[in-house]
C-alpha cells in the first residue's frame, strides 16, 4: 500500500504541475495571439503597447528557468515508476515542456533585459512602418500607394518597363527606410542577446534553436545546394538574355520576361473571386480535415495591414486532462488586390500555403498545447513542409485542368500549359536560390561587428550576396523582406528551402505510391497520420522517415531544378493523361470540418454557418460588388 501511495503521490504531483502548465500557457498564448492579430490586421481594437506587453509575458513564460527545473524534476521522478498509461502520457507531455523551455530559455539577467529591449524596438519599428507608404505606377499608368504584394505582382505582369521599374524602386525605398529607422540597432541588440546566451551571433543562435543544427551544418547544406544548381541558374539567365536581350536580366524585368505573359494569359482561368471556392473544393477532395477548428481568413489588402501572409493559432489543438478534444482556432491572411492581374493566382497560393499550415496545426493530436504551437522547438522547416506541399499542387498540370476554368467553363489548353512550363521551368534554380540568398545574407549580416553595421556597408553586403547567389541583383531586394524585421522569423528563412527539399521528397513518395496528387483522397489522412499528429514531439527527419521511408534528402529538389523543359512537360503530359482516364468519386465529398469566417478587418464578409457552398457564394458576390473589374 505504501508503494502504491508513493506512486500515486508522484503521479498526482506531476499531473497537477502538467495541467497547470497547459492551461496557463493556453491563456498566455491566446492573449498574445489575439493582440497580434488586432495589431497586424490594423483593427479598431489594435493596441501596440498591450501587444508588446503580452509578447513579453509570453517570452517570460516559455523561457522561465524555474518552470524548466520543476519539469525536469518531475520527469526524473516519473522515469523511476513502472510503465502505465497515465505515467507514460505524463512523461511524454512533460518531456515536451522540457523541450519548449530548453529551446526558449534565457537563463541570464542580461539576456532577459535584451530580449525585452528587442521586443520593444521591434514593436516601435513595426508601428512606424505602417505609416510608410511606398508608391509605384500601376497597370493603368497611375501612381498609387503599394503593398509588398502589389509591388511583386506589378514586377511580374506589368508590360511597361517604366512601371515595373517603379515597383523595383519602391522595394529599394523600403530598404533605405528600414536601414534609417532602427533595424540596424535591432541587429546589434539581437547579437548582444545571442552572445549573452553563449552563441557567437544571432544567426548561430536561431539555427540551433529553430532547426536543431549548427550554423556550420546549415552553411554546408546551402553551399551543396548552390553548387548543384549553379549551372542551371547561369543557363537560365543566359537564355533569358539571348531570347529577350540583356535588359531582360535587369532585376525589374526578369520576373516579367520569365512569366509575365503566361501569368497574364492564365488570369482568365484563375479569377480572384473563385479562389476561396477552389481552395475549399481541392482540400475537401484531398480529404484534408480541420478537426472542428475555427478559422478566420483576412484576404484583402488595406491600409495599415501587415504586408505578408501568415498563419497563427490563438488556440492550440490538444487533448486535455479530461480526454476532451480542444479544437484549434486559427487565423490566416493575405494581401490581395482583386482587380490586379495575377491576384487570383496569388490568392490561391496564399490559401493553399496558409491553409496547409492551418491543417497541420489543427491536426496535432497530443496531450498538451506545447506540441501544437508554432514556436521553438517546432521546426520552421517542418512547418513549412506542410504549407509548401499544399501550394506545390497549384503548379501541377492536372490540377490546373481540373480547377482553372475560364468564364465559359473551359480549362486551359495544353499549349498554354506547356508555355507555362516553358516559362517556369528554366527559372526553377533561380527561384530556389532566391530563397537561399536570404540566409546567405543574414548569416553574413550577423557576423558583422557593431561598428560595421552602417546603412552603406549593409546595403553593399546585400547587393554583393544577391549577385553571388543569383547572378544578378535580386528582383525583391533583401532588406524589403519583412521576415528580417521580426525576431521570430528573422534568421529563419532557410526553413523555406529545407522545406522545399522535403516537399519534393514527399511528392516523389506519393507519385511512386499512387501515380497522382490532384484530388488524391489518400493524401490528407497520410499527412495527418505521419506529419501532423505528432506535432513537435518528433523532429523533421523522423516525420519524413515515417511517411517516405527515407531520411531528409536535397536530391529531389535539385533534380527538379535541373530538369529540362522537355522533361518537365513529359511528366506533366503523363499526369494529364492519367487524370483523363481516372474515375474520381461521384459521391458528395465531406466538408472541411471547420467553422470558417472570411473577414475584411472588422467586417465579416461570409462564414460557413450555412455551409461551405453558401460561404463561397457570398464571398464571390461581395468581391464582384466591391471590385466590378474583378471576376
Amino acid at each position: 500500500m505504501a508503494v502504491d501511495a508513493s506512486i500515486a503521490g508522484v503521479l498526482g504531483a506531476a499531473r497537477a504541475f502538467f495541467d497547470e502548465l497547459n492551461h496557463s500557457y493556453a491563456a498566455v498564448h491566446r492573449t498574445k495571439e489575439d493582440l497580434f492579430w488586432a495589431v497586424y490586421m490594423a483593427l479598431a481594437s489594435s493596441d501596440d503597447a498591450a501587444f508588446a506587453r503580452a509578447e513579453t509575458t509570453f517570452k517570460e513564460f516559455v523561457s522561465d528557468p524555474a518552470k524548466l527545473r520543476v519539469a525536469r524534476e518531475h520527469v526524473v521522478r516519473l522515469e523511476t515508476l513502472p510503465s502505465s498509461a497515465e505515467r507514460d502520457a505524463l512523461l511524454h507531455g512533460l518531456r515536451g515542456w522540457v523541450a519548449v523551455f530548453e529551446a526558449n530559455i534565457v537563463d541570464d539577467p542580461q539576456g532577459k533585459d535584451l530580449q525585452r529591449q528587442i521586443i520593444e524596438a521591434e514593436a516601435e519599428l513595426f508601428a512606424k512602418r505602417r505609416s510608410f507608404e511606398p508608391k509605384h505606377i500601376n497597370e493603368r499608368g497611375q501612381w498609387e500607394t503599394a503593398t509588398l504584394g502589389s509591388l511583386a505582382t506589378n514586377l511580374s505582369v506589368n508590360p511597361v518597363e517604366e512601371r515595373r521599374k517603379s515597383s523595383f524602386d519602391a522595394f529599394r525605398a523600403i530598404e533605405r527606410w528600414v536601414l534609417d529607422n532602427g533595424f540596424l540597432d535591432i541587429v546589434r541588440l539581437r547579437n548582444r542577446f545571442a552572445r549573452a546566451l553563449g552563441y557567437g551571433n544571432f544567426f548561430a543562435y536561431k539555427s540551433v534553436k529553430g532547426e536543431r543544427m549548427s550554423q556550420e551544418t546549415l552553411a554546408a547544406i546551402l553551399d551543396d545546394f548552390l553548387a548543384r544548381t549553379e549551372a542551371a541558374n547561369t543557363a537560365s539567365l543566359e537564355a533569358a538574355a539571348a531570347r529577350h536581350g540583356r535588359s531582360a536580366v535587369e532585376p525589374w524585368n526578369l520576373r516579367f520576361f520569365a512569366s509575365g505573359d503566361v501569368t497574364r494569359r492564365f488570369d482568365p482561368y484563375l479569377p480572384f473571386s473563385l479562389a476561396l471556392r477552389r481552395w475549399v473544393e481541392s482540400f475537401r477532395r484531398l480529404a484534408i480535415r480541420f478537426r472542428g477548428a475555427t478559422m478566420q481568413l483576412d484576404l484583402l489588402d488595406r491600409a495599415g495591414k501587415h504586408q505578408n501572409g501568415f498563419c497563427h493559432a490563438p488556440i492550440c489543438a490538444w487533448t486535455n486532462e479530461q480526454g476532451e478534444w480542444v479544437p484549434a482556432q486559427i487565423n490566416f491572411t493575405s494581401n490581395a488586390v482583386p482587380d490586379q492581374i495575377g491576384s487570383g493566382q496569388r490568392a490561391l497560393a496564399t490559401l493553399f500555403h496558409e491553409g496547409g499550415h492551418a491543417a497541420h496545426f489543427a491536426n496535432v493530436t497530443q496531450n498538451s498545447p506545447c506540441f501544437s504551437q508554432e514556436y521553438p522547438p517546432t521546426s520552421m522547416a517542418l512547418a513549412e513542409t506542410q504549407s509548401m506541399f499544399c501550394d506545390s499542387l497549384l503548379g501541377d498540370a492536372d490540377w490546373l485542368v481540373r480547377y482553372a476554368h475560364d468564364p465559359s467553363g473551359q480549362p486551359p489548353p495544353r499549349e498554354l500549359l506547356r508555355d507555362r512550363i516553358a516559362a517556369v521551368q528554366p527559372m526553377r534554380a533561380f527561384d530556389e536560390r532566391a530563397i537561399a540568398v536570404v540566409p546567405c545574407f543574414e548569416m553574413a549580416l550577423y557576423r558583422l561587428a557593431d561598428e560595421e553595421l552602417t546603412p552603406g556597408r549593409v546595403l553593399a553586403l546585400a547587393r554583393e550576396t544577391e549577385r553571388r547567389v543569383l547572378g544578378i541583383e535580386s528582383p525583391r531586394p533583401l532588406l524589403a523582406i519583412p521576415h528580417l524585421l521580426n525576431q521570430e522569423s528573422a534568421a529563419s528563412y532557410q526553413g523555406y528551402l529545407l522545406a522545399h527539399m522535403a516537399v519534393y521528397q514527399t511528392r516523389a513518395f506519393f507519385l511512386r505510391e499512387h501515380g497522382y496528387l490532384t484530388d488524391n483522397p489518400a493524401i490528407g489522412p497520410a499527412l495527418a497520420g505521419h506529419y501532423w499528429a505528432p506535432g513537435n514531439s518528433v523532429d523533421h527527419d523522423t516525420t519524413l522517415r515515417s511517411l517516405t521511408g527515407e531520411g531528409f534528402s536535397a536530391k529531389y529538389l535539385a533534380d527538379q531544378c535541373n530538369r529540362s523543359v522537355g522533361e518537365a512537360w513529359a511528366e506533366a503530359e503523363a499526369l494529364l493523361d492519367g487524370a483523363a482516364s481516372r474515375r474520381y468519386p461521384k459521391s458528395r465529398v465531406a466538408g472541411l470540418d471547420a467553422y470558417i469566417r472570411v473577414v475584411h478587418g472588422d467586417e465579416v464578409i461570409a462564414d460557413s454557418s450555412g455551409g461551405e457552398e453558401a460561404m463561397c457564394r457570398k464571398f464571390e458576390e461581395w468581391i464582384r460588388a466591391r471590385y466590378p473589374d474583378a471576376r
